[in-house]
């Protein structure tokens, strides 16, 4: 012993994380909506999403709020993928000591290896939006050229480009749509906005190279494409558009995104718009 001197250890986190699982075991899930995120407080913390009564992804924020934000981020995420409608629920607990990333990381651990009916060959499948791509961005080029299959989430609940919608706006007046005449920049710019998922498009460069988001392809602007009636699908709207812009331009539908370059490229995991029936 030091004279004047001992030790005190406390689990703090292990204290947390045992808390939690309590707090979070007894709480109700509630179907995930962009509505429904609304009531969240926007503030910091960690969430749990389901989708057929199976625990699929556990999520937090990275500062001391946004958990309303990243909710409803992932309520659009799911929408126009036919195989979530309705499937996808959620519990969210405010979080207001240590850090979020933290607890994150022992919730992860705790599900994967606690849940009811979990074996040790299927600790590993536990918990599949997490590592599965669900929270990711947009791919990039990179792994669309170099043919990468895309991830988990993306193969097992693709987007529907098939579903009809009134997509373009009119006039600046939002929720307001037309049929008419528009330049392919301004369609492309309006359903890129709109879309609850990634349209890219190309667009003009930097002297360094790099691309510039705000400005599209010089054809985009200089084309003018008839917008047909609404409502309207995502796939008779490209198909406009490549119809204006010519045979030298190609769009093409991902499980997670749609893009439209001035190539003719087969990709793996892509298939171009209007050359079959159905989305990957």
């Amino acid at each position: 012993m030091i004279p004047g001197f001992e030790e005190f250890n406390v689990d703090l986190l292990g204290v947390l994380k045992r808390r939690l699982v309590h707090q979070l075991d007894r709480m109700q899930p509630e179907i995930l909506t962009q509505q429904m995120a609304e009531f969240v407080p926007d503030v910091q913390g960690v969430y749990q999403l389901f989708h057929k009564g199976e625990l699929v992804y556990i999520g937090k924020t990275d500062a001391k709020r946004g958990l309303r934000n990243r909710l409803s981020r992932h309520a659009e995420k799911i929408l126009h993928r036919p195989t979530l409608i309705d499937g996808v629920r959620f519990k969210s607990i405010r979080v207001m000591v240590f850090n979020a990333t933290d607890v994150e990381t022992l919730l992860i651990k705790h599900y994967r290896h606690h849940s009811p009916g979990k074996t040790r060959r299927s600790q590993d499948r536990s918990i599949p939006w997490n590592g599965g791509g669900f929270g990711s961005n947009d791919p990039g080029r990179e792994r669309e050229t170099t043919n990468i299959a895309p991830d988990g989430f993306d193969m097992q609940h693709p987007i529907d480009i098939d579903i009809a919608h009134t997509w373009i706006e009119a006039d600046g007046h939002p929720d307001m749509f037309h049929e008419g005449d528009m330049s392919v920049a301004e369609l492309l710019q309006a359903l890129k906005h709109a879309l609850p998922y990634t349209l890219r498009f190309e667009t003009l460069r930097s002297p360094e190279g790099h691309a510039l988001p705000s400005r599209p392809h010089q054809d985009m602007v200089n084309a003018r494409v008839r917008v047909p009636p609404a409502p309207q699908t995502v796939r008779s709207l490209m198909e406009a558009v490549v119809a204006a812009l010519g045979p030298e331009w190609q769009a093409t539908v991902f499980p997670s995104h749609v893009i439209l370059y001035k190539e003719k490229w087969d990709y793996a995991h892509g298939r171009i718009i209007g050359g079959g029936p159905s989305t990957p």
